[in-house]
């Protein structure tokens, strides 16, 4: 069984965060779906994510597009993977289930720590996910740099 990774981004903005882990994702040889619940910050994303670098290109696209299933790095707002992801980074709230956990190389969780409702509910997920058996790891970078502050047994 794999382990979901819990990100408490707080001190840069959600997009950096994800952008490095989309990086190191396609580093690792896995195709990726960044998993939201709304269209609109999917599209949100999208657009951050061509501006955030300029020495960079992550090849990536927002479901609903006439090539879903070539996209190394898909934006979607589905469970099921049109991409083959082998790996989910969860936006925005979006469910993440021990299911998941099983058939994924990695799932992590993004969460903004300066938004009292994400992080209400990264805690859920986490309680809900650990009570279900599956590892957890929490990552946080509150002292500007990341560092591992719990895991699950």
């Amino acid at each position: 069984m794999g382990e979901v990774y819990f990100y408490h981004v707080t001190q840069k903005p959600l997009v950096s965060t994800l952008y490095t882990l989309l990086e190191k994702s396609l580093q690792a040889g896995w195709r990726v779906a960044v998993r939201g619940q709304d269209p609109q910050y999917l599209s949100h994303l999208d657009t951050a994510l061509w501006s955030e670098r300029n020495d960079g290109f992550l090849p990536h696209g927002v479901v609903g597009g006439d090539h879903d299933a070539d996209q190394p790095i898909l934006l979607t707002f589905k469970a099921e993977s049109e991409n083959g992801a082998t790996s989910v980074i969860a936006v925005d709230g979006a469910e993440v289930t021990k299911q998941d956990a099983e058939a994924m190389q990695r799932v992590s969780i993004l969460f903004d720590g300066n938004k009292p409702e994400d992080v209400d509910r990264a805690r859920a997920q986490w309680k809900s996910l650990t009570g279900e058996g599956v590892k957890a790891v929490y990552w946080s970078e509150e002292t500007g740099s990341w560092a591992k502050k719990a895991e699950s047994k």
